[in-house]
């Protein structure tokens, strides 16, 4: 419960949960990190590949049983489901650095429909994933193993970190994401291979993010000095969610 309440108390630190209104002027927007390059396709591809790989009878399968057995004689019966929780800190940093002293390169309206595009991106590909691959999870007979959904989420929101505050903030939020994949394996909740894809996935999803960001202001006419947006996150039942409304 204490770690839940620590997480809630972080998540709503960084989403601020009032209107925001705030002017690009104080924010210095790179336009490079919104443009698409055939280069920033090649990490999550090489990293998705690898992990399907793992899939097949000619890839490593065996090596991804026998690393589950090496980490159960480690584990024992010490289970830490942090990962349920934490797998959202890189996104919730990504809000939320700014207002800590981190620049952001965007205002806080481009930032939210960044994450927002790029977790319903997410949601799409994961979910797709996972209910036509039907790989099976290592702790049970669940048909749903293959990406790790945790993983994927943690990575975009490390990548989505990298971007818009710098290598330093990134190095951080990517060890977080690392933990959050170690975690999964710990937990038997995945194969060393659905973590490697999730964490390319991650990747992936948050390069469209920003690649959308420009479409996004041009079909709607966005303004930030015009836009504000009101962010409210709540917690029930074990659920971590936030309810969000945007005038513009």
């Amino acid at each position: 419960m204490r770690v839940k309440i620590i997480i809630l108390i972080l998540f709503i630190f960084a989403n601020r949960s009032y209107v925001y209104g705030q002017s690009t002027d104080s924010v210095q927007v790179v336009d490079e990190v919104e443009e698409f390059k055939p280069e920033h396709l090649i990490v999550p591809a090489t990293l998705i590949t690898v992990g399907a790989l793992g899939l097949t009878e000619y890839g490593y399968k065996d090596a991804t049983r026998s690393f589950r057995q090496d980490i159960a004689e480690l584990r024992g019966d010490n289970y830490f489901h942090i990962d349920d929780y934490f797998q959202y800190l890189p996104a919730a940093a990504y809000l939320g650095l700014d207002y800590i002293g981190a620049p952001a390169r965007h205002s806080f309206t481009d930032r939210v429909l960044v994450l927002a595009t790029s977790w319903l991106s997410l949601g799409a590909i994961v979910n797709t994933a996972k209910y036509a691959i039907k790989s099976q999870r290592p702790d049970s007979r669940a048909l749903n193993s293959f990406p790790s959904g945790h993983t994927s989420t943690a990575f975009m929101g490390a990548e989505l970190v990298r971007s818009e505050y710098g290598i330093g903030c990134g190095i951080g939020a990517y060890a977080v994401a690392c933990g959050i994949g170690f975690m999964r394996l710990w937990n038997d909740r995945h194969w060393f291979n659905d973590v490697i894809a999730g964490a390319g996935v991650g990747i992936l999803c948050a390069r469209i993010g920003y690649w959308m960001l420009p479409v996004w202001k041009r079909w709607f006419n966005l303004d930030d000095s015009k836009t504000a947006i009101a962010i409210a996150p709540y917690y029930n039942n074990n659920t971590f969610g936030a309810s969000m409304a945007m005038v513009f």
